[in-house]
């Protein structure tokens, strides 16, 4: 019988902010069966489907991406901030609430020979998603896929990452923001 992930989920009224539901992946991570189904869950969604890497957001997506790395058997790419890769990298901006922020790969891990499977804990507006395809497409690698633990589906971003051509699968939605 599989876990009730969502169950496993703890979510944390008025964080960062008044209204807030925050959903902390962290009761997950620390619960050693639901972690390990979860990796396995996303894996095998995307087994045999000819990915060659797995890249995962900054900073719970290096935890479940390198997860279903390991799992599918590929390499692992971390989409890092601004100045935080050693080496030649390149970058893709990104609007935050107030402003504008960069998310960076090293520039010669991907190429056009490449299929990547975009891994993060959740998606809520879309933006770093959408700006970690588009960075992942101007290497000329494949990126068409994306998979989250959690979906906040009345805040949208799973809705823009479709309608960029991106099919996006999670684990569980909670509803409201």
């Amino acid at each position: 019988m599989s876990l009730d992930l969502k169950s496993l989920v703890r979510t944390i009224p008025d964080y960062p902010k008044k209204g807030i539901l925050f959903r902390d992946i962290t009761t997950l991570i620390e619960h050693p069966e639901g972690f390990r189904e979860s990796i396995e869950r996303i894996a095998s969604q995307y087994r045999g489907q000819g990915f060659t890497h797995v890249a995962g957001i900054e900073a719970r997506g290096f935890i479940f991406g390198a997860g279903v790395a390991i799992a599918m058997g590929v390499g692992f790419v971390p989409v890092r901030k601004r100045g935080k890769l050693p080496g030649t990298t390149i970058g893709q901006n990104y609007v935050l609430e107030y402003g504008v922020d960069t998310i960076e790969i090293h520039a010669d891990v991907l190429s056009n020979v490449h299929k990547v499977l975009l891994v993060d804990d959740l998606i809520a507006t879309g933006g770093t998603a959408l700006a970690a395809v588009g960075l992942m497409r101007r290497t000329g690698a494949v990126c068409d896929d994306a998979a989250f633990v959690i979906d906040l589906p009345d805040i949208g971003g799973a809705a823009k990452l479709e309608a960029e051509g991106v099919k996006v699968t999670s684990l569980m939605a909670f509803e409201g923001h």
